[in-house]
């Protein structure tokens, strides 16, 4: 059940917007901002107040890779690999990544603290290898810069 102030903020964003449908997305947003993500239950609270089906918003959910359908760690890794980043190295980053969380794409630390996501573009190649954690972009990485960055996310 979504709690009063998501749908507070929710008809907020609906008054901005022509239709009701058009403030799915951030309907979904400010619910995952709550919850960490979007369980099947948010979806259909959520896809009622927005005046969509269940699989309409389903849709648009999983289209978006900034929407999670399943539960994240508290951070999020979204590593670039696209073919900037993959030239310039993206290759050891995710290497190093994986040996020092000890999860691979898609997977989660036992601890809770990280989750790590193939990004197919973050759009800074002229920077690249590039990563995000959360709101954080991270440039020009280098494999010795990682350890020093995750230590910031407790």
């Amino acid at each position: 059940m979504l709690t009063s102030e998501e749908i507070q903020k929710i008809e907020h964003e609906i008054s901005l917007v022509p239709t009701r449908k058009n403030a799915c997305i951030e309907a979904l947003k400010i619910v995952q901002h709550n919850r960490g993500w979007i369980s099947d239950e948010s979806l259909k609270d959520v896809a009622e107040v927005v005046d969509m089906s269940p699989a309409e918003l389903d849709s648009v959910a999983t289209f978006y890779n900034l929407i999670f359908r399943r539960p994240v760690g508290r951070h999020v890794i979204l590593l670039c690999d696209s073919i900037s980043c993959y030239v310039m190295g993206y290759e050891s980053i995710r290497d190093h990544l994986y040996s020092a969380l000890n999860i691979q794409y898609g997977q989660t630390t036992a601890d809770g603290r990280f989750t790590l996501l193939p990004n197919c573009c973050l759009g800074t190649c002229d920077c690249a290898p590039a990563l995000m954690i959360d709101n954080d972009l991270y440039r020009n990485l280098t494999v010795e810069q990682l350890d020093e960055i995750l230590t910031k996310y407790t």
